[in-house]
């Protein structure tokens, strides 16, 4: 039987890969994760073929302080995405202003499907973030719990109608040495990561019952599939 472990304490999105992050009280989930996540990425002019050719916050710590935000936040996934820059300009995700504003021939591209580095969701505790801001670690959900992450692994979650499946740990990069608010890089943050946690905080986890999840949702934890 499903067992009680915590609470929905954050819900986020992203609507632009490495930009600042849309704080939700409730969201629909598809088989692609949360609506409206990650659907649109800016491309390093050359990088294409590199295997990771998108710009993020390893390049531009400043890419925390553009704010992108939907202008029809009913349909997500094909509403119009806007972003404030940190000098105050909106522009529309797709104006080439805006990419050169990014760097000299960056380009944007959108991905119904979601642009993600693993996979479509990624779940932190507040067991985990501890005294951290926990927007460096860039979750889409955060439970409170005094269990830690690991406990999840091959275990499917209930949070309201939807089940997700914890599927692999996070394993951190750079990013996370970024400060959401000031910009400014603290490399300790990785490496007490490492020293810790052998480079990883955090799950990734796949969608196996769309839904709706909402703030304060009770999370539940069922036996480890295949068991």
């Amino acid at each position: 039987m499903d067992r009680e472990i915590g609470r929905i304490a954050g819900l986020w999105r992203y609507p632009v890969k490495s930009m600042a992050a849309e704080p939700l009280g409730e969201i629909l989930v598809s088989w692609h994760g949360f609506s409206g996540d990650r659907r649109w990425a800016f491309i390093r002019d050359g990088m294409v073929r590199s295997g990771f050719s998108w710009l993020t916050i390893r390049q531009r710590n400043d890419m925390w302080h553009y704010q992108p935000y939907l202008v029809d936040p009913a349909r997500p996934d094909t509403s119009m995405v806007l972003v404030r820059t940190p000098s105050g300009e909106v522009y529309d995700v797709t104006d080439p202003v805006l990419a050169a504003e990014l760097g000299s021939g960056v380009r944007v591209m959108k991905q119904d499907r979601g642009i993600f580095d693993a996979m479509p969701l990624s779940v932190i505790t507040t067991r985990s973030v501890g005294c951290h801001n926990v927007q460096r670690f860039r979750p889409n959900l955060l439970v409170d719990t005094d269990l830690a992450e690991e406990d999840f692994l091959g275990h499917e979650l209930c949070v309201g109608d939807v089940r997700i499946r914890v599927d692999r740990r996070d394993e951190r990069c750079v990013i996370v040495n970024v400060d959401p608010v000031t910009a400014r890089r603290d490399p300790s943050i990785l490496r007490t990561i490492a020293r810790e946690h052998d480079m990883h905080l955090g799950v990734y986890a796949s969608v196996v019952q769309p839904g709706r999840i909402r703030l304060g949702d009770l999370v539940r934890c069922g036996q480890q599939v295949g068991h």
